[in-house]
């Protein structure tokens, strides 16, 4: 029964690494789902309220580490909010279109679109507004995927 148990953690902490670039996976429940599992099977005793303090503090910064990458990527860019929800739209868009590079090509042609058809700004500056959201993607999956870790280890601290 133990084997059981860790697979299934292990199987819930990797699923939550994949949702760090498939954005229709939440990946913080699967991390979450991975301390519980672990509860269910060893005993919730073993996790001190510390640990649950910590990982809650944890998963309102990942929260606001997605939301503060994208906004602050794109207005560095010179887009706008019509850009921020063309790149979001795309992001969970583009990969079921185009398959494994539709991560990418997907918040990028969302937030040109957006600011082309919503601000009427030149294609230029859309452009731009479309690298900065790429790049808010990806600041943000470096910054989940560094907490992930964070979170991960002071579970094993924990236990």
């Amino acid at each position: 029964m133990e084997v059981i148990g860790w697979t299934l953690i292990w199987v819930l902490f990797v699923i939550s690494f994949i949702g760090l670039v498939y954005p229709i996976i939440p990946a913080v429940l699967f991390l979450a789902g991975g301390f519980v599992t672990y509860g269910l099977f060893f005993g919730f005793a073993e996790l001190p309220w510390w640990f649950w303090a910590i990982e809650i503090l944890f998963v309102v910064l990942l929260f606001g580490a997605d939301l503060l990458a994208n906004a602050l990527s794109v207005k560095r860019f010179g887009g706008s909010k019509a850009g921020l929800w063309g790149s979001t739209i795309g992001l969970i868009i583009g990969p079921f279109v185009i398959p494994v590079v539709g991560i990418l090509l997907g918040p990028f042609i969302g937030a040109i679109a957006a600011e082309l058809i919503v601000n009427r700004t030149d294609l230029k500056q859309s452009v731009r507004s479309g690298v900065g959201s790429v790049v808010g993607f990806l600041t943000s999956v470096a910054a989940k995927g560094i907490i992930q870790i964070v979170m991960i280890v002071i579970f094993f601290v924990a236990v």
